[in-house]
């Protein structure tokens, strides 16, 4: 078995890009990724070795989410546009209609089924390539790439 310090060099960012696919926040994403390691170190004995230990380490973070966000409900951070409202250039409704666009396309992805929307969200907010998916999930790299492309043809489907 290796040692807490290996598991950490060896899986860190893998937990970070998880964790920044599902918090669009690089900074939560590291405070998060410190605190899955804290309680991994925590929960250690109870680690069988069923799963691949990024299966487990994932599984750990999206509980370290779910938590957090319990605990935040109150004090979502202002966006860029919220905290500039007396700024106004000329780009200002480029910016608003992609920003729109990111807006439609994320709420056509939280609309998928599992285990496309998470498959989904991994590729195109996290940039965790389909081997780190497939570590993430438990499965094949095979069922990452089929399972975003199924997930590609279900949004294509429906904006038609």
């Amino acid at each position: 078995m290796q040692t807490m310090d290996e598991i950490y060099r060896q899986y860190a960012r893998t937990v970070y890009k998880y964790l920044l696919s599902l918090t669009q926040d690089a900074d939560l994403a590291e405070e998060l990724t410190q605190e899955t390691f804290y309680q991994a170190i925590r929960s250690s004995t109870r680690y069988d070795g069923s799963a691949k230990i990024t299966t487990w380490l994932c599984g750990i973070a999206k509980n370290v989410l779910f938590t957090w966000r319990r605990k935040h409900k109150e004090t979502a951070p202002l966006t860029d546009a919220e905290q500039n409202t007396n700024l106004i250039t000329e780009s200002s409704e480029e910016t608003a209609l992609q920003s729109m666009e990111k807006i439609g396309l994320i709420r056509r992805l939280h609309g998928l089924p599992e285990p496309y929307r998470e498959v989904m969200y991994l590729r195109a907010f996290g940039g965790l390539s389909f081997k780190e998916i497939a570590e993430v999930s438990g499965k094949t790299e095979n069922w990452a790439r089929v399972t975003f492309y199924r997930g590609k043809e279900k949004l294509k489907k429906g904006s038609e």
